[in-house]
């Protein structure tokens, strides 16, 4: 089964949070809160303004976003957990770091 989000929802796949804080500590399944993080999976072509032009989203597949620990519906498919949620709950787009190498 194939999903395809209308207007301005997206489909997210949340990323899990490390097992182990940074001193090493191991946390357990029921001490974890649910992770705000995710990845868009797939995003509607965008909402209409009052003027009926269409507005097409800032997230794009693939972008790695923050959203609020509420936001979204959770659903099911093809046995593995998603979120569906509208482009305004998300907080930001995760951009990797680009380091210049420079010449010795």
């Amino acid at each position: 089964m194939t999903f395809r989000p209308l207007h301005d929802r997206i489909l997210v796949r949340r990323i899990e949070a490390e097992e182990k804080t940074a001193g090493g500590i191991i946390i357990p399944d029921t001490a974890k809160e649910k992770p705000q993080e995710g990845e868009v999976i797939a995003a509607g072509a965008g909402a209409r303004d009052d003027t009926g032009q269409l507005q097409p989203l800032d997230v794009k597949v693939g972008d790695r976003i923050l959203f609020g620990k509420w936001s979204g519906t959770e659903i099911r498919l093809n046995g593995e957990d998603f979120l569906i949620m509208k482009e305004s709950d998300v907080m930001g787009v995760i951009e990797a770091e680009v380091k210049a190498k420079t010449a010795a």
